[in-house]
């Protein structure tokens, strides 16, 4: 008799085992009296900290506390959908049995599997899919795990052509494993390192929801796979909830409503990742940069411009050739080499370079809403989202070590009322030192400790995300999350002292020593570009009114109120507002309908009546109706609505 600590969701108990051979995990878990039915059941479990198959053997000398994995564990949903993906490519293969297998992973809503397939998926061939799998679930074929020497692995995929497998098992091999697990359900066999769950019957609440090209392995010189898209829970409740969140999600898609819009275009024929913007969104975006300039103005920023080509060997110095030039773009001017620059930040420190710096001048706070090129394969980019030119509002704040903590703070406080007049909740993350940097050990932690001391006197909570900060120094993200709950990276912080170093900055201190300053690097809303995809996504493109392109329509019910019309718009726009007439000869209910599609804030109405009083019949955009206004009875309505918030700082 051997015994075993496990745990029943309810506390850790003594289960002895008396069978022959070692138990299996789901057997201890029956022993322990864990349900095998309904929401808490296992679906895997965890032992010594991993998570493992409830098949998995639990040996005496391993016999720390096992624990069981529920749908409710954060591993949980993640191994599910791996599961589902397996389902997938088996009622694939089955269907379509010339095709060569990849990958096929979880991922944050859902799961994929990559398939060279010479003809893409057709949407009828998706049902054809989910039919084979509902078959599949149904039959509740187990998920077995074996172990193979990478050599037997090898002949395996060779045997059977799937040359995407063959390379994984050489890569493992280069990597130095000598062995490797495959997982079969049915008559279904991949290369996985698992766990997955018990049987396919857990996979029944899923959906396969689109295809897409994808190169293998990110690379665009190499073969373009079919992906398969698809998501998975553990409910139908909890699938559907999700699907219809797609629903929506769908209905805010910036790319679809930049084109109803009129905002902006994207065309392959020009390039891609290369954004026009188009009369309205230009406007949007105008909006937004007077807005910036004008708080950065009040907050003690000076703004500067730099062009968009530096020497080559600046970008060396920097550490940028050696860290991040697969990311930047090249050229040669006689003889002589230069690169379009991703980033601010080099300009900035020669500007302040460009004189003798007394602490008296400190903190100095530079702003450029700078332009900048990221070459990003094609694969990633994502309408607004992920392009390769866009504008940055790059600020680089020099000053003292003692200073460096109420700048951040100030920095904080800058993103926060910016983020909450917009109507965005936001998390903070504060991401450490990456595997390829530069600086030494005792810089890192001098910028780590001032962003950790920062963050803690701010009062907000945050997480550390291990390994994710710049070549160059540590940063604290802000994630913002939109109306459907999703979370963007935009603003960032970054504490850096190495620059300062490479480039020799320096000031004099009240006893006239040389000393070196903190370089800060900080974004509000990052990229505008991607800034505004998120607000059109957020506001589902109903802008507030000061964002708001078009402010007020002015519709006419016939000829005869046109100079009213006119009028009326004529003094609104000498009181700042962007106000339209709409003078065709159309019918009233049609130019509403328009108005509403154009997610204007509010339609004012002028028909013989209103002529004659001088007055106009008020719309909200959603609908509602105000009754009739005079100018200044509108005005008196809507004026702090109009202009950007401001604050006193």
């Amino acid at each position: 008799m051997v015994r075993y600590e496990v745990s029943n969701l309810s506390g850790v108990v003594d289960v002895d085992w008396e069978g022959d051979g070692a138990p299996e995990a789901g057997e201890l878990f029956k022993l322990a009296g864990l349900p095998r039915k309904g929401p808490d059941r296992p679906v895997a479990a965890r032992l010594d900290g991993r998570v493992v198959d409830l098949n998995s053997v639990v040996t005496p000398a391993g016999s720390a506390a096992l624990s069981p994995v529920t749908a409710a564990d954060g591993d949980a949903l993640s191994l599910l959908r791996h599961s589902v993906a397996h389902i997938m490519a088996e009622a694939v293969t089955k269907l379509f049995p010339e095709v060569k297998v990849a990958i096929g992973p979880s991922i944050e809503d859902g799961f994929y599997y990559d398939f060279d397939k010479p003809e893409p998926f057709s949407v009828d061939d998706l049902e054809r899919i989910s039919g084979v799998m509902r078959e599949m679930i149904a039959e509740a074929q187990p998920f077995v795990r074996r172990e193979l020497s990478v050599g037997e692995a090898l002949d395996h995929f060779k045997g059977k052509g799937e040359v995407y497998k063959v390379e994984i098992v050489e890569d493992l091999a280069k990597a130095g494993e000598t062995a490797v697990s495959f997982y079969r359900c049915g008559d279904f066999t991949d290369l996985c390192r698992g766990p997955h769950v018990p049987d396919t019957s857990w996979g029944a609440a899923f959906k396969l929801l689109s295809v897409a090209g994808a190169y293998w392995r990110g690379d665009e010189r190499r073969p373009m796979l079919q992906r398969i898209y698809g998501t998975a829970f553990f409910t139908a409740k909890e699938l559907k909830a999700h699907l219809d969140f797609l629903e929506e999600a769908k209905k805010r898609d910036h790319r679809r409503l930049g084109k109803d819009l009129e905002l902006f275009s994207l065309h392959d024929e020009i390039g891609g990742g290369l954004v026009l913007w188009h009369p309205k969104g230009a406007l949007l975006r105008v909006l937004l940069e007077e807005f910036e300039r004008r708080e950065h103005v009040n907050r003690g920023y000076d703004i500067v411009m730099g062009p968009q080509i530096l020497k080559s060997e600046l970008w060396k110095k920097s550490g940028h050739l050696d860290y991040y030039a697969e990311n930047m773009y090249f050229t040669e001017i006689d003889g002589q080499g230069y690169a379009i620059k991703p980033m601010n930040c080099l300009g900035h420190i020669f500007i302040y370079r460009s004189r003798l710096r007394s602490f008296r001048d400190l903190p100095l706070r530079l702003f450029e809403l700078g332009t900048v090129h990221r070459h990003e394969k094609s694969g990633v980019l994502h309408g607004l989202t992920r392009v390769r030119q866009f504008t940055q509002d790059d600020a680089h704040i020099f000053c003292t070590p003692e200073q460096v903590n109420d700048e951040i703070k100030d920095v904080l406080r800058f993103v926060s009322d910016v983020m909450e007049a917009l109507g965005f909740d936001f998390e903070l993350e504060l991401s450490t030192r990456p595997e390829k940097s530069i600086g030494s050990d005792a810089d890192w932690d001098m910028a780590t400790g001032a962003l950790t001391e920062a963050l803690r006197e701010s009062g907000r909570p945050y997480e550390t995300n291990e390994g994710d900060g710049a070549f160059y120094g540590p940063k604290i993200d802000v994630k913002l999350k939109d109306a459907l709950g999703r979370r963007w990276q935009c603003a960032t912080i970054q504490c850096d002292f190495t620059l300062p170093e490479r480039f020799d900055l320096s000031f004099t201190d009240k006893d006239n020593q040389k000393k070196r300053p903190v370089m800060l690097h900080r974004t509000i809303f990052g990229s505008l570009e991607r800034f505004i995809g998120v607000l059109i996504e957020h506001f589902g493109g109903a802008f507030p009114m000061f964002l708001s392109p078009v402010q007020v329509l002015i519709l006419t019910v016939t000829q005869r109120a046109d100079e009213a019309a006119k009028a009326y718009a004529k003094g609104l726009k000498k009181r700042g507002y962007r106000a339209e007439t709409d003078l065709r000869n159309e019918k009233l209910g049609y130019k509403i309908r328009e108005a509403r599609m154009s997610k204007i804030p509010y339609v004012l109405v002028i028909g013989d009546k209103e002529a004659e009083n001088g007055t106009a019949a008020v719309r909200e955009r959603g609908g509602k109706e105000l009754g009739e206004m005079n100018l200044e009875a509108f005005v008196s309505l809507t004026e702090k609505e109009k202009d950007p918030p401001s604050w006193d700082r």
